[in-house]
């Protein structure tokens, strides 16, 4: 069982580490292979558009068709197209490497995270094993902007990629010994209706978002975008109720612990993932530092966040998931805006770095709390769906929060001074710890359900 974890843990931080181990070494990789600065965005939109856009399909084709084999085949994938883009030669097999990153994701993270709720029974155990993977899939964040900003300067941008390569066949040699098979006797048939209109929707709105953090709330082709991806997904919801096996019944959107749980689970990403953004804005463009030392500057977030993750099944155990949210909002709201008496001196550092430590616990607690509640009370054979579900919420608050918080930090820039650019900063941090309050009321108001219900 304890080898089951290590495996599943490693996947997971794995994953973690890829979202963010290009962000600081984007440039480089830029000027290295020929990439145009308007197209430089791609290769992190690519991989973004497909992780968010398939995962809740692939969720369900887990559930279906065996999990195990879906994990294995998605490793796979990504050890592959890790490969190719680490010896990518032009920006078009780029792309397609992160195209397939993408997707493997999409596929591994529900996989995986279905395999470890089932393996754990409901309760004390399968908290901790989540605990643990929330730290190590946070912390992973953290690690992948410091890992990215060493392996450029030290070896090459192409490192980012290739790191990929031995830990993927690692996990592929050792996780068929000792992972089980799980999926269900009676298979249904696959929702391709639902299926097709939940990810082109889904597709729709990460590209609209996207669009929206480049060029403005305004454009055109951002807000066409969202209109279409909404109307679908409406649309899929039509198709849900009709069809006689759903790809996700609506039956389990109407429960509290699904559908609050993953609110929270889209405002817990969307504003700790946009915070780095914006502190990274702050500590290059204000303070100067650069992009090294502002990723080695993060490594107190990462501390935080491992500690809040070691802390939610306790704390889960000792009061009960809807206090643990609670309790994890308050702690980030606090923490979030105290970083609003950041200035234009290093002076702020120290400021700076004991808020995001306590701003990580808190956001580990709501983290973990998040994913307790939305996979709890639902029997084993709709883990895939569940996990899917909040995998897909984890995403689109990744893919929400930095286009929005940038829309709102350039739209309140003054001017292109320090003074001009640390007040934009400022805006957007007031926002982002009122979405984080947010999440407090809602789940004051609205999550009043048992989280262990049958």
């Amino acid at each position: 069982m304890r080898l089951t974890l290590v495996v599943l843990l490693v996947a997971q931080f794995m994953l973690a580490v890829d979202f963010s181990i290009l962000n600081v070494a984007l440039p480089v990789i830029g000027e290295g292979l020929g990439f145009s600065l308007g197209n430089l965005q791609w290769i992190a939109t690519s991989f973004a558009l497909c992780a968010a856009g398939f995962t809740l399909m692939f969720g369900r084709v887990a559930d279906l068709f065996g999990r195990r084999r879906l994990f294995l085949g998605g490793l796979a994938v990504l050890g592959l197209a890790s490969l190719v883009g680490g010896l990518a030669t032009n920006p078009e097999l780029l792309i397609i490497a992160r195209v397939f990153q993408g997707l493997a994701t999409a596929a591994v993270t529900p996989a995986g995270l279905s395999l470890l709720t089932t393996a754990f029974p409901e309760g004390p155990l399968r908290e901790k094993a989540l605990g643990l993977n929330g730290a190590l899939m946070s912390a992973g964040f953290t690690t992948g902007a410091i890992l990215g900003g060493v392996l450029t300067d030290l070896l090459s941008w192409r490192w980012s990629f290739l790191i990929n390569v031995p830990v993927a066949a690692a996990v592929l040699i050792v996780a068929p010994m000792v992972i089980a098979e799980s999926r269900p006797t009676d298979r249904p048939r696959l929702d391709v209706p639902g299926a097709l209109t939940v990810t082109a929707g889904l597709l729709a709105v990460v590209f609209g978002l996207t669009q929206a953090g480049e060029h403005g709330w305004t454009n055109t082709t951002a807000l066409l975008s969202l209109a279409v991806g909404l109307l679908l997904l409406i649309a899929f919801y039509y198709i849900e109720r009709a069809t006689d096996a759903p790809l996700v019944p609506v039956a389990i959107l109407r429960r509290r612990t699904v559908a609050w749980g993953n609110i929270t689970g889209v405002l817990a990403f969307l504003t700790e993932t946009s915070l780095v953004f914006l502190l990274t804005l702050y500590l290059q463009q204000v303070l100067g530092f650069s992009p090294l030392a502002a990723g080695l500057s993060f490594g107190v977030l990462g501390l935080g966040t491992v500690l809040g993750g070691t802390l939610a099944p306790r704390v889960i155990a000792r009061t009960s998931t809807r206090s643990t949210l609670l309790i994890g909002a308050l702690i980030q709201t606090v923490a979030t805006a105290a970083l609003l008496a950041l200035g234009t001196t290093s002076a702020s550092l120290p400021l700076m770095l004991a808020a995001t430590f306590i701003g990580g616990i808190g956001n580990m607690l709501l983290i973990v709390g998040f994913m307790v509640t939305a996979t709890s009370g639902l029997p084993d054979h709709e883990q895939g769906l569940a996990t899917g579900l909040a995998t897909m919420s984890q995403q689109i608050g990744i893919t929400m929060g930095t286009p929005i918080m940038s829309a709102i930090a350039t739209g309140a820039m003054t001017t292109t001074a320090v003074t001009g650019i640390l007040g934009g900063i400022h805006t957007a941090i007031a926002v982002n710890a009122a979405l984080v309050l947010i999440t407090t009321l809602t789940t004051t108001l609205f999550l009043r359900t048992p989280t262990t219900t049958k």
